[in-house]
């Protein structure tokens, strides 16, 4: 067996897809495990729950809300729109392309954090996107 060696990668080298790659996988990390923890543990609930968290129309609906709100720092912002405007040759399924462009510019602010090694600013975001989605099912069931 071979030893993984870690490479240090300078995310500002890199295309956006390859960090909305990252990024996907990172933010749906944080988002089963916030799952697992609150106590659901039947795999077809945690992946219906998920799809609240991590749907491209989801992504697109925090992503809107956090620039709305300001939560993004300068260097984040031009992440969100290399992001958002690399050219993609597919998209999600019922999805328009609009929002599927969102949702990979929100996809890549989270891969530039992870090979930033930023880990308490993603975090921060990712918390923010929990409490969004929960007080947003709440509002909608009352």
């Amino acid at each position: 067996m071979t030893e993984l060696t870690e490479r240090k990668v300078d995310p500002q080298t890199l295309g956006p897809l390859t960090l909305a790659y990252l990024g996907d996988g990172v933010y749906e990390v944080f988002i089963r495990q916030h799952l697992v923890e609150s106590g659901i543990a039947r795999p077809n609930q945690l992946q219906r729950k998920a799809t609240h968290y991590v749907s491209a129309k989801a992504q697109a609906k925090l992503m809107t809300e956090m620039q709305a709100q300001k939560l993004l720092t300068e260097t984040e912002q031009a992440v969100f729109k290399r992001g958002r405007n690399a050219k993609s040759y597919t998209h999600a399924k019922n999805t328009p392309v609009g929002t599927y462009k969102i949702s990979t510019g929100f996809e890549a602010v989270f891969g530039y954090l992870a090979l930033k090694k930023e880990t308490q600013r993603l975090s921060e975001l990712a918390s923010w996107c929990i409490r969004q989605v929960e007080q947003e099912e709440t509002d909608h069931d009352a």
